[in-house]
């Protein structure tokens, strides 16, 4: 019996410890993303979201926008697509976000991509050497407020001179929207801080 009480004990203190850190981690991760280091630097590096066909997922879009924005503004002389082909037959994301941009006045010089990434942490390494490839030194991170901490992280793990610059509107608008994006960050940013542990 005693035994029995203390595995209980053990399970309920573990059980209050995670809801604790799970709380923790989703207030940490949604108040970073309020934080704006809008500066100069040389490129803005967009991380690619999904796209539908021949154009830009909304998620995307809000991005791109943003990206185009801080050229337009003059923060940025550069700005950098990134993402890969979700398949064979679609475009690359970074390409769907190239196109879109020039279609808004954004001069092909100015555009670079890349289009070997899956997942964020990709973007920013295949980034980066683009970057590098173009003498590129400090970048703005563009992408949704809640994705922004996990991005930060990743961009100073890799040796970026990165700062923040979410997207000022979002297509995560409703509660149940913010909520689903807010619990798969959490996930995944957890995830992340393990592999920075183990690898």
């Amino acid at each position: 019996m005693k035994r029995r009480k203390i595995y209980k004990r053990l399970f309920l203190g573990m059980f209050i410890i995670l809801v604790i850190y799970i709380i923790y981690t989703a207030f940490s991760v949604y108040s970073f993303g309020n934080k704006n280091e809008l500066r100069r630097a040389d490129a803005a590096i967009v991380l690619g979201a999904a796209v539908w066909g021949n154009k830009p997922s909304p998620v995307f879009k809000e991005r791109i926008n943003h990206g185009i924005w801080l050229y337009k503004n003059g923060y940025v002389k550069k700005i950098i697509f990134t993402g890969g082909k979700p398949n064979k037959t679609e475009l690359s994301e970074a390409l769907v976000g190239k196109r879109y941009a020039e279609k808004k006045s954004i001069p092909s010089s100015d555009i670079l991509i890349e289009e070997k990434s899956r997942i964020t942490q990709e973007n920013l390494i295949y980034a980066k050497d683009v970057a590098e490839e173009n003498n590129l030194k400090s970048f703005l991170i563009v992408s949704d407020p809640i994705h922004m901490k996990r991005a930060m992280i990743m961009s100073n793990d890799i040796g970026l001179k990165a700062y923040s610059s979410p997207t000022p509107t979002t297509k995560y608008r409703s509660l149940k929207s913010k909520g689903e994006f807010l619990i798969r960050e959490v996930y995944f940013y957890t995830g992340y801080l393990i592999y920075r542990i183990i690898k």
